[in-house]
């Protein structure tokens, strides 16, 4: 345990982080790829149809399917573009070695990616849900619905290396705030700090 204070730290290992970021790329980058061919051919296909059965009655079918694989095409632009954004990111900052810290005050994170921490008061976190993605266990931020960037206290939620993993878009694969494994206390001290600074209120949820 990493105390200062009335505060209680998380720290991070470092190796494990780069090893998930390394992860996380390759499994996105893949993702993207497979959708975007999934959507290319889509299209391609409605195309064909609107050409060769043109007066046939099955343009509205064809239009359809198009509108259908736009959302695609976008989500492939989208992971390629946070991907970048994340590479400059990385060349231009050191990885920081606090996770997470709890004071009676609130909850702060270091989102990997973001230029500053996630602050988030009490009564605006549940804590973290623990589920297993990309194949480890990862710690997703759980907030109560209506909690935002525009929240009374909340800061740091509308950066995007934020968004991408608080509120993934519906066509990104999630990946989690945190790897369990990179973190240097374990899920049970972490559920019962949440507990002891929140008032019982926030948690780890598996």
């Amino acid at each position: 345990m990493s105390v200062d204070g009335e505060a209680f730290v998380v720290g991070i290992d470092r190796e494990a982080v780069l090893r998930r970021r390394d992860i996380v790329r390759t499994v996105e980058r893949r993702g993207a790829w497979v959708t975007l061919a999934i959507g290319a051919v889509g299209i391609v296909a409605a195309l064909y149809v609107l050409i060769a059965f043109r007066g046939s009655g099955l343009w509205p079918f064809a239009l359809l399917l198009i509108l259908a694989m736009i959302p695609l095409v976008l989500s492939t632009l989208l992971a390629f573009r946070l991907q970048a954004e994340r590479k400059r990111w990385y060349a231009a900052n050191e990885l920081q070695p606090v996770a997470m810290r709890m004071t009676p005050k609130g909850l702060e994170l270091a989102c990997d990616g973001a230029a500053y921490p996630v602050v988030l008061p009490w009564q605006s976190v549940r804590g973290f849900r623990q589920q297993k993605l990309l194949g480890q266990y990862a710690l997703e931020l759980d907030l109560p619905p209506g909690i935002g960037a525009t929240t009374a206290g909340v800061r740091g939620l509308d950066q995007p290396a934020v968004r991408a993993v608080v509120k993934p878009n519906p066509f990104l694969r999630p990946t989690g705030l945190f790897l369990v494994k990179s973190l240097d206390q374990p899920v049970h001290i972490i559920d019962e700090a949440l507990k002891h600074f929140s008032h019982g209120t926030a948690g780890v949820r598996r």
